[in-house]
């Protein structure tokens, strides 16, 4: 993900100022630890603001409306107590190649400025810092003590410092070709080093463009280019500083992240999906929040993924642990058996116990093989056999209670087994799934619950007790949704929340439900409108998709069960997704056919 440099934050302070300078703040909302939002009302409309101090992502722009969940932050709070109501009257860098933005807070348009909202984009350094007209500090999204940074500390009611400013020198357009190629070949080195070393406002992305489009190696030293080579790199340097004063600005990815000057490449080589050259040119607001979105999107969904996987695995290794202790106990208990026969053959046989013996020899009933039994010394026969019958009915209690233990465990075992086939089969652009799944693994104990996943609740006035508080819209899980060859529909769960959800409150007595046969997969449901009768074609689409999103995607067929739903039960305290059934047929799904399209 390519952070913002200067660049971007120039292009988005100067559309920011043209969009909703000025405009009320009415609303503050802080989405996750890195992220606010501030819904901004100008004479047109309302807008919200983006405003991140994310260590790979700090970044401001215009975004979608933030999620719809608790603000546990106390930060929004802060900025919503004292700033709402106030007018945004400037949206500006400090300094002109400094990467803070202030974001200056009136009574009106034309009052003087009472608060300012910096953002300070600096990497793994980045902090977004609440100012009243005093200059002192209010609130800060990282407070950072004298003992974290004795250059300049951030705490609550000392006086707000800007940055050390850069030593570097600024890039000019007025500056010659010789000037400016002397100071990048004083220190022999790669030239991708020197043009980031000697400028300010200079950034890694930037580098990178603008030797692409002089079509230079950057890893080549200035003592060996070319002079039409630094005539090339000059030429694109130029461009870059005219796109600045001009502010006319060319957002398109390149590469592995974008640029916002004009690029060598054909628009079509820098098409990933943000891009389209039949439509307008997006604004940098709209090309960075699209891009931002999209590249946070998939970090978050590979950190929560590998959190995921990695504590439904630790779970499965305890338990299998465990299983494995509980058939251990429960392999020892039929000896109980045993302990009776010697016990039954040494109450047949007292006659030849003599004292002092420490095992006696003696026939076995029905074998008739010689069997050995060990004795306690200090117990005569009768004594032994007695301690043989008490060890039998020991075993016969132990093997009661461990076959409900065993039952438990292998349940435990089945349903985590599921929850990790479904995430494995969620793709990147599945977050919202995901986070359903660690909001189902929280509620079941097996993650930490925290407030932006936990359940939201409201209060039953009938019975005092509180229930999940589901909209309409939930009820609509956004499931796979696919089409049979006679137009049926067939809805595919991509976790246990939307399975239930499926199985239970959305499947009509017309529709037929299928499932993987004994293996953990999603569960499907072949939506059929009343009277309507699914052909062997339609039922076999159904069955494959079954197959597909199984643990056994990968075999050429898979028994797939298909029933109606009013023949699908949960069981009285069963976890999330796990269903019992009866009346079922059975169908042989084939995933190879999907996965070939």
């Amino acid at each position: 993900m390519q952070p913002a440099d200067l660049t971007t934050l120039v292009a988005l302070t100067h559309e920011l100022n043209i969009a909703c300078v000025p405009a009320r703040l009415e609303q503050v909302h802080q989405s996750d630890r890195h992220t606010i939002h501030l819904q901004l009302r100008t004479l047109e409309k309302k807008q919200w603001l983006l405003l991140s101090w994310h260590p790979q992502a700090a970044r401001l722009h215009l975004s979608a409306p933030p999620p719809k969940q608790p603000d546990t932050f106390t930060f929004s709070q802060q900025i919503l107590h004292q700033v709402a109501g106030f007018a945004l009257v400037s949206v500006k860098l400090t300094s002109p190649w400094e990467r803070v933005i202030d974001l200056q807070f009136a009574k009106r348009p034309d009052d003087e400025v009472q608060w300012h909202l910096y953002l300070e984009v600096m990497g793994k350094y980045s902090n977004a810092i609440l100012v009243n007209a005093n200059g002192e500090i209010v609130t800060a999204a990282h407070q950072v003590s004298n003992k974290q940074s004795r250059v300049r500390p951030i705490q609550t009611g000392d006086r707000y410092e800007l940055p050390p400013a850069l030593l570097e020198a600024i890039p000019s357009l007025t500056e010659s070709f010789d000037l400016w190629r002397d100071r990048l070949i004083l220190i022999p080195k790669e030239i991708k080093r020197n043009l980031l070393s000697n400028y300010q406002g200079v950034s890694s992305s930037l580098v990178r463009s603008l030797l692409a489009i002089a079509d230079l190696d950057g890893d080549k030293n200035v003592a060996d280019i070319a002079m039409t080579e630094w005539e090339q790199l000059f030429c694109a340097w130029q461009n870059w500083l005219t796109c600045i004063e001009n502010m006319q600005f060319y957002p398109h990815l390149e590469g592995k992240g974008y640029t916002l000057t004009p690029s060598h490449s054909p628009a079509g080589d820098a098409d990933k999906g943000l891009e389209d050259e039949s439509k307008p040119l997006l604004s940098v607001n709209d090309f960075c929040d699209r891009y931002y979105s999209q590249q946070t999107g998939q970090v978050a969904f590979q950190q929560l993924h590998q959190q995921i996987s990695q504590a439904i695995q630790n779970q499965l290794a305890k338990l299998n642990i465990k299983e494995k202790e509980f058939l251990d106990r429960l392999k020892l208990s039929t000896q109980a058996d045993d302990f009776k026969d010697k016990a039954d053959l040494l109450m047949a046989h007292l006659h030849f116990w003599e004292i002092g013996m420490k095992e006696i020899k003696l026939t076995d009933f029905h074998s008739e093989a010689l069997v050995i039994i060990p004795l306690d010394p200090t117990l005569n026969a009768a004594q032994n056999a007695q301690s043989f019958y008490k060890k039998n009915q020991k075993q016969k209690r132990a093997a009661l209670a461990i076959a409900p233990l065993i039952e438990s465990v292998q349940q435990e075992i089945a349903y985590l087994e599921q929850v990790s086939t479904a995430v494995s089969m969620l793709e990147q652009n599945e977050l919202t799934s995901l986070r359903e799944i660690r909001a189902e693994l929280a509620q079941q104990g097996y993650l930490k619950v925290t407030a932006e996943y936990a359940p939201r609740t409201k209060t039953n006035n009938k019975g005092g007790k509180n229930k999940t508080n589901r909209t309409k819209q939930e009820e609509i899980p956004d499931c796979h949704r696919f089409t049979t060859p006679n137009g049926f529909e067939v809805w595919v769960g991509r976790n246990n929340y939307q399975n239930d959800l499926i199985s239970f409150r959305i499947a009509g007595e017309y529709d037929l439900w299928l499932h993987a046969q004994e293996i953990s997969g999603s569960h499907v449901l072949l939506r059929l409108p009343a009277g309507a009768i699914a052909e062997d074609q339609d039922i076999q689409v159904a069955a494959n998709y079954a197959a597909y999103y199984s643990r056994a995607r990968q075999s050429d067929q898979v028994p797939v069960v298909c029933t109606t739903p009013k023949h699908v039960f949960k069981p009285k305290g069963a976890k999330p997704g796990m269903v019992v059934y009866t009346h079922e047929k059975i169908f042989w799904g084939q995933p190879t056919g999907l996965r070939a399209q």
